[in-house]
């Protein structure tokens, strides 16, 4: 068990396993983080700290610029004062001291997050040797026990308070372990990640591209084009076997639908709006209205639901131009949905049967994941008695796969609980894709009906769900998850045909027109370059089979078949390779 103490000033025992000691460990440390800092640059200006999912950082306002090169100096002054094993001491003081006292230190940026705290509230503090910062806690007793496993990562820019109309700081990201073993293995888990970061392959393998005329919106190149239609016929083949409807509904809708959903009034600065008509419209950020639209369209029975619409609408929303990053943070997206109206006793087993229909997508690409359960939260609407019913659904149905879970108290979205899927990639990282949400308030708002068995009107409920997500991000999990050497069936390329000389050409184009007619991806390297070369630029492109034919294959007929990371697989008839690969496209081999 270790110490912490709170933002009290009590002390709590908790468990070393336990992820608030954790937490509790890289906020320690991020102070020690400024600490240092301020002992090498005296006139810094010191903004925020807290700790995150994988580490820490701090917002720290520099006189001079500083550069990675410098972080190695700021660690070493980390080391020292973790040698000196200063004691981490609580204290407060009033509102108006509390000011003064930063003031006197010369920090203007926890003078105005003091001055934004409610009057009348004593003010917490945290003081290491020569250091006091403005903190909440909780904090180790001694920066000792920050240990040696820490590490600074790197620097960014970051707005104070996330606005870009306040001034850049620098942002310094650092992490923490417990031990130098899960430290190290964390570090080699993001020296991996770097070599399969999705916008380097997505440019050397042509999937996709951005363009300095629209930061954030993503363009497909022709080898996207086919993972990505590979992958909606996928998505399309799951959906009709799982009595699904497709629709599609309009990108810009008018601003009443919006004022109406809500998302006029809490979600407006995201999204993009225009004037038509002298009217105001929005571009959508979600496609659950337009699903809305279309169950109004007609009178509803009972006997109709569950009515499940699946739509793979585009999407925008606007995000700051520092967050964008590559497929993962886009500002136009095409959301996987689908959204389900059901009788409230259809609950349990409509959930059941969603999160095997999410089990099954991800079992095709050999991602293992964990779910997480959120329950009401404070800030809720509708009756206890619906929220009773939604949960218990929720938790029967899961119980009835064999699916662990974990219970997030208080998460759930305010409409109304969720369950969330978290895959893990083949590296060890965990991406939030899947989402199974139940929603009473935009029936209501919308005023939806069925007409029930016992003639009377009800009001259904609105499952929301998506498998992939984002197609987008899911893209690029998906080439960082397999390094760009897609399985067969994904592979936008599936087999190159190396002559190895011009005078096999007529041959190659034989081959060629087979695989063709076989509907298989294949192209021919016509360029006149040495054997070697071919293979090797093939493996670049990381498809799954070359075909090498020369002269003995043109005599007997076969192709010399080398596979992606086993090499030489030997000869084979051109009838006898097709039969092969066709079963590994029609299994969806991993």
């Amino acid at each position: 068990m270790a110490k912490i103490t709170m933002h009290d000033g009590s002390v709590q025992e908790v468990s070393e396993d336990d992820e608030l000691y954790l937490s509790t460990l890289r906020h320690s440390c991020s102070h020690v983080l400024a600490q240092a800092v301020k002992h090498l640059y005296p006139n810094a200006k010191l903004a925020i700290g807290p700790s995150i999912a994988d580490g820490f950082y701090y917002d720290i306002d520099f006189e001079t610029p500083i550069s990675d090169k410098d972080l190695d100096a700021i660690e070493t002054e980390m080391r020292k004062i973790v040698k000196a094993k200063e004691k981490f001491e609580y204290f407060s003081l009033p509102r108006e001291e509390a000011i003064k006292l930063m003031q006197e230190k010369e920090e203007p940026y926890k003078v105005e997050l003091i001055e934004d705290l409610p009057e009348g509230e004593l003010i917490s503090f945290f003081k290491q040797g020569d250091f006091t910062d403005l903190c909440a806690g909780p904090h180790l007793q001694t920066t000792g026990e920050v240990g040696k496993a820490f590490k600074l990562r790197s620097l960014a820019g970051a707005y104070w308070r996330g606005s870009e109309k306040n001034k850049m700081l620098t942002r310094i990201y650092g992490t923490a372990f417990k031990t130098k073993e899960e430290l190290q293995a964390y570090l080699d888990m993001m020296e991996e990640a770097k070599k399969r970061d999705h916008r380097k392959i997505g440019k050397e393998l042509g999937l996709f591209m951005f363009s300095e005329y629209g930061p954030g919106f993503p363009f497909f190149l022709p080898n996207g084009m086919v993972l990505r239609n590979t992958l909606m016929d996928f998505w399309r083949k799951m959906h009709y076997a799982n009595d699904y409807v497709e629709i599609s509904t309009p990108v810009i809708l008018s601003r009443s639908l919006w004022e109406t959903s809500g998302h006029w009034d809490h979600y407006k600065e995201n999204m993009y709006t225009t004037v038509i008509d002298d009217e105001d419209y929005a571009i959508k950020p979600m496609n659950c209205p337009g699903s809305i639209l279309v169950y109004q369209n007609e009178p509803r029975s009972y006997k109709d639901l569950p009515l499940r619409l699946a739509e793979c609408g585009l999407a925008h929303r606007h995000e700051k131009r520092g967050e964008l990053h590559g497929l993962m943070r886009v500002r136009c997206f095409t959301q996987d949905d689908a959204h389900i109206f059901i009788t409230p006793e259809q609950i349990q087993d409509e959930v059941a049967r969603i999160a095997k229909l999410i089990n099954e997508f991800y079992e095709v690409f050999g991602f293992k994941y964990h779910v997480e359960l959120s329950t009401r939260p404070e800030d809720s609407m509708g009756s206890d008695e619906d929220w009773a019913r939604a949960e218990e659904g929720l938790k029967n149905a899961l119980d009835s796969m064999g699916l662990p879970y974990v219970v997030n108290e208080g998460d759930g979205a305010f409409y109304g609980p969720k369950i969330d899927f978290h895959l893990v990639d083949c590296i060890g990282r965990t991406w939030q894709c899947g989402t199974i949400q139940l929603d009473f308030q935009l029936p209501q708002r919308f005023n939806l009906e069925y007409m029930g068995a016992d003639g009377e009107k009800h009001q259904p409920i609105m499952i929301h769900r998506v498998c992939f997500g984002s197609v987008e991000r899911f893209i690029g999990i998906l080439t960082e998850h397999y390094a760009g050497a897609f399985p067969t069936w994904l592979a936008p390329v599936q087999v190159k045909i190396l002559p190895v000389s011009d005078k096999f050409m007529d041959y190659a184009n034989k081959v060629y027109a087979e695989l063709d007619r076989a509907g298989i991806r294949v192209k021919i390297d016509k360029r006149s370059e040495k054997l070697g070369w071919k293979i090797r630029e093939a493996q670049k492109e990381k498809v799954p089979y070359m075909l090498i034919v020369g002269e003995k294959d043109e005599a007997d007929q076969t192709v010399s078949v080398r596979a992606r990371g086993e090499g030489d697989q030997g000869a084979c008839s051109v009838a006898d390779f097709i039969s092969k690969i066709k079963e590994e496209i029609a299994t969806l081999k991993k």
